[in-house]
């Protein structure tokens, strides 16, 4: 059975209103759950980008069921990776074993605040696969200090350390990443229900390891209030990842998307209330072998009864049929 997981998309959420989805999530069903983690939101309208760190530990704290995991986190930007491996243990902690760390290579939007420039793709996954070598050797204890191509580190320790390290999983979207995550990751992460993704991750190592997707939907009783919402909000989206990686700023995705109309949005994005549609937008991810689909339910405001339809209604179809 594929499991069914809810999107804490910090992008268009305060963040007590995440903490207070999650746990309406947890309520309703879902089987694990993500978070966002960005300094910017990829369009205006969505006009949100708390810490998701923070996010996450008060979630830890007001949860007691459902799995947590970033989705993801860059660790070589805006954080150093000594001090993602600080974060991902003491959030392990917090939430009693129940926490996953998703990272990533990043997106520009993001990385770009701390005036370090943006390099080549190339250079970025080489700089992930170090920040994970880093992350790893923390998380077994111990000091650390080390010389790296990118990072250094110095006499650096894990004072509180879980009985479990965190997992760790890597997005991917092309060929070189499955190759670094089948190499480093536990499990991993995608956005597009491509499977030769899941090929490309096997075959370098991460055979039988999970793979968790991701899918935008816009559940609304008023189906075209439901179309406006996802392009208002999400229009972005279409633009892949070897677009959205590359831009600095909510105006760079506005002028991006300026053409994109809310039948396109409509076409990529399930909207309104039928089940059956929700239920055929996440079946190419278990097709393409899939274990784990984390729903971002678009629109801020709609969170609490979207979650409320989701558990008396799609849940129990998506079971069902998958």
């Amino acid at each position: 059975m594929v499991k069914i997981g809810y999107t804490m998309m910090t992008e268009q959420r305060d963040p007590r209103g995440l903490v207070e989805d999650v746990v309406l999530a947890e309520q309703a069903g879902f089987d694990f759950s993500v978070i966002s983690d960005h300094s910017f939101p990829w369009l205006d309208e969505q006009g949100h980008a708390p810490y998701a760190w923070a996010v996450l530990g008060a979630a830890a704290h007001a949860t007691s069921r459902i799995p947590l995991m970033t989705y993801v986190t860059c660790p070589t930007f805006r954080y150093h990776p000594v001090v993602v491996a600080q974060k991902a243990a003491t959030v392990q902690m917090l939430s009693e074993g129940r926490f996953r760390l998703g990272l990533g290579s990043g997106e520009n939007l993001n990385e770009h605040v701390v005036g370090r420039g943006w390099p080549a793709v190339t250079v970025r996954q080489a700089m992930l696969a170090e920040a994970v070598q880093i992350i790893r050797a923390l998380f077994d204890g111990g000091y650390v200090t080390r010389r790296g191509r990118y990072f250094d580190v110095d006499g650096a320790r894990l004072w509180d350390l879980p009985d479990r390290p965190p997992p760790i999983g890597i997005a991917v979207s092309g060929p070189d990443s499955c190759e670094l995550a089948g190499r480093l990751a536990d499990l991993v992460i995608a956005v597009e229900p491509d499977p030769a993704l899941i090929v490309g991750f096997a075959e370098h190592g991460g055979a039988g390891k999970p793979a968790v997707g991701q899918l935008p939907v816009c559940w609304d009783t008023d189906r075209d209030a439901a179309v406006r919402r996802a392009h208002e909000q999400f229009r972005w989206f279409g633009g892949g990842w070897k677009v959205n990686a590359e831009l600095p700023g909510t105006a760079g995705f506005a002028a991006a998307s300026r053409f994109v109309r809310p039948d396109d949005v409509a076409e990529a994005i399930p909207c309104g209330d039928r089940v059956e549609d929700f239920v055929e937008a996440v079946r190419p991810f278990a097709d393409a072998g899939f274990d784990e689909v984390a729903l971002v339910q678009v629109g801020g405001d709609s969170q609490p009864a979207f979650l409320d339809w989701a558990g008396s209604a799609l849940l129990p179809a998506l079971r069902a049929a998958l």
